[in-house]
């Protein structure tokens, strides 16, 4: 004899209303902290030192005057000069300083009056330690007047000219320290990035800088590469937890600028693992459950699913719920109070992470279908999907908006400016203590000696 549809749905939440667990426990874990593993990348910086920049540089230290003796006739005679605005140009990979020169010399009876030019040629180059110096510098003096020709045949005078510059411009040295300090302390400070009631951080760990050749095209220009270990792990690690940055001592020093032959120019490309536990990934789905429950069944609308908790089984990720209730209906008077388990595969599509086959265990359907709520049974998958969908792409916008804010900020010795243009999840991985995404940020940075005069806003006179 076959019994009615509800005495049979009766008489199994009479003979299941307290039931174990249907699926295997989850396997004992490890203990090992999610593990990022980041590859090197290379935040590339195009560094410009503008020709009004660098001749400024020079004007604040090449001498403006100079005074001395020369021998002359028998005896030393005073010779004074003075210096007109440096010009620069550049040519053939050597910068070109040009400036008029105005020079006395005392000879008996009168003072002569002698009007030089002067022209300098050197390299530019930045060194290993990051100063900006000229080297193989040829000074020359020369002057058209016959008079003055004789002068410095008798007196030396253009060497007298020559010496103090030539000294000043080979001990010429502008420090790119602050300002690349600055960025290295910016990028290796870590970020904190809130996803629900959890937390992650985002690091680029500074690895070394690298320079490419200068290129001298109106000014001087430079790639310069930090080499950095990009990493997102939740939750932050103890030393960088939320706060810890504020206890941090000073930043470390820059380590010595690596000159290489190329660096890729334009755009970079980051790639940066995230390590995010399961217990992590619990709290953040936890938003989804109001009061830390989830009711779900028109049917028995006091039984509610709680705990949800993640774990890897098998490549898979097991989604472990509790299901708990009165169930008071046709006669049944029963509490449920067990596990469901659902499993599947997390990918990630436009940037958004989910489990799309999420679905009930053999043994977790067979339940609900012994329950006569199989579209109870969908319905509590489809929530567990729609609960385990996370925007990858919203959440880490505060991280590029963070990023690129922590990399835009001036000061006397220059402007440094990042911008995050694009970001990126092109795969996810289950590992047995935590999931591994890879993130891949597109971005730009650019430094400038001197900052860049602000362009007034339309309309503005």
């Amino acid at each position: 004899m076959r019994l009615p549809g509800t005495l049979a749905a009766a008489l199994v939440l009479a003979s299941c209303s307290r039931f174990g667990p249907v699926y295997p426990p989850r396997p004992a874990p490890g203990g090992a902290p999610p593990l990022a593993d980041p590859a090197p990348s290379r935040v590339v910086v195009h560094l410009a030192v503008t020709s009004d920049g660098l001749r400024d540089l020079l004007e604040a230290q090449v001498p403006t005057t100079g005074e001395g003796t020369t021998p002359l006739l028998g005896t030393d005679r005073r010779y004074t000069w003075r210096r007109g605005p440096l010009a620069l140009s550049f040519a053939q990979g050597r910068v070109e300083i040009a400036t008029a020169v105005h020079a006395t010399l005392d000879v008996p009876l009168k003072t002569l009056e002698l009007p030089l030019d002067l022209r300098v040629r050197a390299e530019p180059v930045v060194t290993s330690r990051y100063e900006v110096r000229l080297q193989d510098v040829d000074v020359k003096v020369t002057s058209p007047d016959r008079a003055v020709v004789f002068a410095d045949q008798i007196a030396g005078v253009y060497a007298k000219i020559e010496a103090p510059i030539a000294e000043t411009l080979r001990a010429f040295a502008h420090d790119l320290r602050p300002l690349l300090g600055e960025a290295q302390a910016r990028i290796a400070r870590p970020i904190d990035l809130p996803v629900g009631d959890a937390h992650a951080c985002a690091e680029l760990r500074v690895l070394e800088l690298e320079a490419a050749p200068t290129v001298l095209a109106g000014g001087l220009e430079k790639d310069v590469a930090i080499v950095v270990a990009p990493s997102i792990t939740m939750p932050c690690p103890e030393a960088s937890a939320p706060g810890a940055a504020d206890d941090a001592g000073p930043a470390p020093e820059l380590p010595p600028l690596s000159n290489v032959a190329s660096l890729p120019a334009g755009p970079f490309t980051v790639s940066v693992p995230i390590a995010a536990r399961y217990d992590e990934l619990t709290r953040a789905m936890t938003v989804a459950f109001t009061g830390g429950r989830l009711y779900f069944s028109a049917d028995f609308p006091s039984v509610y699913l709680e705990k949800p908790e993640l774990y890897e089984s098998g490549g898979e990720v097991v989604l472990r719920l509790h299901i708990a209730g009165p169930v008071h209906r046709l006669g049944i008077d029963t509490d449920l109070d067990g596990d469901l388990f659902l499993a599947g595969h997390p990918q990630v599509v436009d940037n958004e992470l989910s489990v799309p086959d999420l679905e009930p265990t053999i043994e977790t359907r067979n339940f609900l279908l012994s329950l006569k709520a199989l579209a109870d049974g969908d319905r509590i998958r489809d929530q567990a999907r729609a609960a385990l969908r996370l925007d990858i792409g919203a959440r880490l916008k505060e991280a590029r908006d963070k990023l690129g804010d922590a990399l835009t900020f001036g000061s006397r010795d220059g402007c440094f400016r990042g911008e995050v243009d694009r970001v990126e999840v092109p795969g996810v991985y289950a590992h047995a203590g935590y999931l591994r995404m890879y993130v891949s940020v597109t971005g730009r940075a650019r430094a400038d000696v001197p900052c860049p005069a602000r362009r007034p806003a339309p309309g503005t006179p």
